[in-house]
């Protein structure tokens, strides 16, 4: 089975389009030893960021800059022979790519979460929301914190994989079962947000398609949105129904 890397990223903020990394974190599997480094971003680190990450500009005005520093060279041939495995992948490799690194292989295990809850009896998908949620146990794993999400993500795919592997007949389909789901965007099953929250979208599209429409044209006119893809592939599937 291909080598995992298990990556978490912190960011200046959560535009797409704009924003850089400020922290890179990573694991491979069945390996001890994390590594962590922050760097020097080619724009200020937002408010909103600090106040999650509390990750400040002071923190890193003295850091190397990601681009040419060893730890980039170190990643891009890891990215190379490994599959990445990141939580809201897309989003941590957009941010990868936007330093010029590229990211062949990869799984990320929000796809998996959503796909494996078939009935939609989680109201959130976030990794921390998801680590309490399944009652996994990681004392050392701190609130938000790139070296603490890894330790988390590490769990949370090792749940996923045990979980699907006993649908599958050996590890190496269940891997390929992983990479496939990842392969293209959710198909989101209800409302977290807006007039229909908590209701089915397959309900929701029977009754009140207008709104579906009006929430579609909403998503494509917004590049920047993380979960974009994931919305307009969803929509555009119950719209086409």
């Amino acid at each position: 089975m291909k080598n995992i890397l298990f990556l978490d990223t912190e960011t200046t903020g959560n535009d797409l389009q704009k924003d850089r990394l400020m922290e890179v974190c990573y694991k491979i599997r069945e390996k001890e030893e994390i590594f962590c480094e922050l760097f020097k971003p080619p724009l200020p680190i937002s408010v909103k960021s600090m106040s999650v990450t509390h990750i400040t500009n002071e923190m890193v005005e003295n850091k190397s800059p990601f681009q040419g520093s060893s730890f980039e060279k170190e990643l891009s041939g890891l990215l190379s022979n490994h599959t990445l495995v990141a939580h809201n992948a897309p989003f941590d490799i957009s941010m990868l790519e936007s330093e010029g690194l590229s990211v062949p292989s990869f799984i990320d295990t929000l796809r998996v979460a959503r796909y494996m809850d078939a009935d939609a009896v989680i109201p959130e998908y976030n990794l921390q929301y998801l680590r309490y949620y399944l009652g996994i146990n990681i004392p050392e794993a701190k609130a938000h914190d790139a070296k603490s999400d890894v330790l988390v993500l590490e769990a949370l795919f090792e749940r996923l994989f045990e979980k699907l592997r006993k649908t599958e007949k050996t590890d190496a389909e269940t891997l390929e079962k992983l990479l496939e789901i990842s392969s293209h965007p959710s198909l989101m099953k209800k409302f977290t947000f807006g007039k229909h929250i908590g209701r089915l979208i397959e309900e929701v599209a029977k009754t009140d398609k207008d709104y579906l429409e009006w929430l579609y044209n909403q998503k494509i006119q917004d590049p920047s949105l993380t979960d974009e893809d994931d919305w307009v592939y969803t929509l555009k599937h119950y719209l086409s129904k």
